[in-house]
């Protein structure tokens, strides 16, 4: 077996049909080389127990402890029987249940003073902490042989405790590790030689056979330490050959022109720029003067004045004879984007028509729902270079949409575009256009460094002067229902004020299976498990909570809904009443979280705020306070005190730094949730690395692969190199880089 294939090879012929599947289906492992890559989450030592207090609630857990007592008790008027067993570890205690049938075996053998390991779903019962039909492992069996190969297998060992899921417990997978890993030695070294030695790291199968069978906790610090370093230099070297193929395009220069639309339009502005902002320009302009396409990535606060700094790149661009895309994630912000600008331009977005300025240019709008004519003139003036800048949705990256010359490409909130799209957008430039990316949600400079290390960074966290502060608290609706209708109060006062108000729930409500007469049996049966367990019902909706408020609370009030089920006509005739004031109360889902700007909006309810994520919540709380006026932003929950949940909300009350806040949003999600969802839907390759401990190794690494491919950009000295990558960067993976 040549020494790649080894890694290659299906699961299914070395572990059978069944487990293959499982594997695949659920841990996403189809490959010899997944399973050695799936490495244990931690280890147990034999004998020592687990801190049963630590465990985490609604997670698949592993625990190593010692039963304490175990008794049947009947229920149903003896129809029914349970065993409840009670386990130990001197930090807490933890009941195990099981019914019916299932009793008999983990009653003869669930005996006081026994020791096993369990797996299974930790979850509260009565206030106690419980797994429901646990499967276990006993470490200490009575009969003879297999006490021995228990203590063979356990005894003075590190056990590893792998991730798991409910069809496949952590010492199955421990066996199934056992059958691949002697092809631990065919493992391809990525790491050139000099790097290796220079470092002192162990060689790469020997990290292997350490991570999954350590000896003692010196081989488990080893083989991370050698682990991390593979993937995050794999990585960044594949982030640095994009970086490196990128500074070997054409692009055209685009030079900024004296008294142009630029000087026109600085002179027109009613307020001086922010250090911050007049910094991050100069950066800019002097990426739009080079003959190779810039990559740059814009983040800033909330209201950091990011629209304003990629306006001016925009209007340098047309200064310099090119035109200026700007793409936005939905048609509301991207008529948003085109009203604010307009409105600031003035004049001069009114190039070649009567009353606009004979240095103004065309700014026009193009998205999926406008009318054939207005569509039609907008493609007119996109060909014949009479408009200058276009703002639309993904209705730009339409074949039939063609440029006269496309200098520069800006992209919103990049978190919610496709790479495809903005690929697809790049190649309509005669050489590949400039490409500004923006996104509003702070990301720590490691995730930057990892996620988007293929642009270069700037950032925006200055306030531009005039913007008011906002109070956030959390409302526990389940635990103090007054504190409730003190929100509603507080709204009033708002209104009362000359204010407006947001109301944010999760869905939109009015589900065609809730729908009367429609799957009514799934709507019962939900209903049922809400009135059961309220953790269970679904979130709160738009629809619902309007007419709720519209009846009770907020009665008398104004009080209009926002949506994406809308028609997009009546969509911008609400967000167009709302900011003229005409509107009180807006409910909606979170199509207002990006680029939504209502001055005059001060307070903000989040209905079952616990089903946001953290930047979402940081996001959607940025659109209160942007006027003179103080904002208020109320966090309503029924989560339990002690959730993690409320932990979150909490974090969010307490600072307004959305720097602050990506680090603990990172520190309380898997990287893998946050590399994925920016890299657009592919999977994380990080196993061993974590984004927010390991910010020296990323950092140190990323030296490395620059230096690497400065000297060798194609790895032709470094065949093992690229064979590593060859597997890292399968084909949605490449394509994510070649695209970014």
């Amino acid at each position: 077996m040549d020494r790649v294939s080894s890694f290659d090879e299906p699961l299914k012929k070395l572990l059978g049909g069944a487990t293959a599947k499982v594997m695949a289906e659920h841990l996403d492992l189809h490959t010899v080389g997944d399973l050695l890559h799936h490495y244990p989450r931690r280890y147990e030592e034999r004998g020592k127990l687990t801190a049963l207090a630590d465990l985490p609630l609604d997670e698949h857990v592993t625990v190593v402890a010692q039963v304490a007592d175990a008794r049947i008790l009947m229920f149903n008027n003896g129809r029914g029987k349970r065993l409840e067993v009670t386990l130990t570890d001197g930090s807490g205690r933890l009941q195990l249940v099981f019914f019916g049938h299932g009793v008999h075996k983990p009653h003869k053998e669930l005996l006081p003073g026994r020791q096993a390991m369990f797996a299974g779903k930790a979850s509260v019962f009565n206030r106690k902490m419980q797994l429901a039909h646990p499967t276990y492992q006993l470490l200490d069996a009575s009969d003879a042989d297999e006490a021995t190969e228990a203590v063979d297998a356990f005894a003075g060992r590190l056990l590893p405790i792998y991730p798991a899921c409910k069809q496949l417990d952590s010492w199955r997978i421990a066996k199934a590790v056992d059958a691949v890993l002697p092809s631990a030695r065919d493992a391809v070294e990525p790491l050139p030689a000099s790097l290796r030695e220079g470092r002192g790291f162990t060689p790469l199968p020997e990290a292997l056979l350490k991570v999954h069978r350590p000896q003692t906790k010196a081989d488990v610090e080893d083989a991370r330490a050698r682990l991390k370093w593979d993937e995050a230099f794999v990585l960044q070297v594949a982030l640095a050959r994009r970086r490196y193929a990128d500074t070997q395009l054409p692009a055209v220069a685009r030079r900024p022109v004296a008294d142009g639309l630029l000087d026109a339009f600085d002179a027109k502005l009613p307020f001086t720029l922010t250090e911050g902002q007049k910094k991050v320009s100069k950066e800019i302009f002097d990426d739009l003067a080079t003959e190779h396409p810039m990559h740059r990535l814009l983040q800033g606060e909330v209201g950091s004045g990011k629209t304003m700094v990629a306006l001016r790149a925009m209007l340098t661009v047309v200064d310099a004879g090119g035109q200026a895309a700007m793409l936005a994630p939905t048609e509301v912000l991207a008529q948003q984007h085109h009203r604010s600008i307009t409105e600031m331009m003035g004049e001069l977005a009114e190039g070649g028509m009567l009353g606009g300025s004979d240095r103004g240019t065309k700014v026009v709008l193009l998205t999926g729902s406008m009318g054939m004519a207005a569509r039609r003139q907008a493609l007119l003036d996109l060909v014949t270079g009479e408009a200058g800048i276009v703002i639309g949705t993904h209705a730009l990256i339409e074949d039939k949409v063609q440029f006269h010359d496309l200098g520069l490409v800006v992209v919103d909130e990049q978190h919610r575009f496709g790479v495809e799209q903005r690929d697809a957008l790049r190649s309509k430039g005669k050489q590949p256009p400039h490409l500004l990316v923006m996104t509003a949600t702070p990301i720590p400079r490691t995730v930057a460094m990892t996620v988007f290390g293929d642009l270069e960074t700037s950032v925006l966290d200055q306030l531009p002067a005039g913007r008011s502060p906002i109070a956030s608290h959390v409302v526990p609706a389940k635990d103090k229902p007054h504190f409730l209708s003190r929100a509603w109060e507080r709204v009033r006062e708002e209104v009362g004020n000359g204010h407006q108000a947001y109301v944010v729930c999760p869905r939109i409500g009015d589900d065609a299976e809730e729908a009367e007469g429609k799957g009514g049996k799934k709507a019962k049966a939900k209903k049922q498990a809400a009135d059961e367990d309220p953790e269970k019902r679904p979130p709160l909706a738009v629809l619902e909570i309007a007419d709720e408020l519209r009846k009770g609370a907020l009665a008398g009030l104004s009080v209009e809904v926002l949506h994406g089920r809308m028609h997009p006509d009546a969509k911008d005739d609400v967000m167009r009443r709302f900011a003229a004031g005409d509107v009180d109360v807006l409910v909606a889902t979170t199509v207002i979280e990006v680029g939504v700007n209502v001055p005059n909006a001060t307070a903000m309810v989040i209905m079952d705020a616990d089903r946001f994520g953290v930047s979402q919540l940081h996001q959607l709380r940025g659109r209160v306070g942007r006027g003179s006026a103080p904002g208020l932003c109320l966090l309503v929950s029924e989560a339990h005190e002690a959730s993690p949940a409320r932990a979150r909300l909490s974090a969010v009350a307490a600072t307004l730094d959305g720097f602050e806040l990506s680090r603990i949003d990172l520190e309380q999600r898997r990287e893998g949730d946050v590399l994925g969802q920016a890299q657009s839907g592919v999977r994380s390759s990080l196993r061993m690395l974590t984004v927010i401990d390991d910010e020296e190794v990323i950092a140190a690494a990323r030296e490395e692969a620059v230096a690497v491919v400065a000297a060798d950009p194609e790895l032709e000295h470094l065949p093992e190199l690229r064979t590593v990558l060859a597997a890292l960067l399968d084909k949605d993976r490449e394509e994510y880089l070649d695209k970014g």
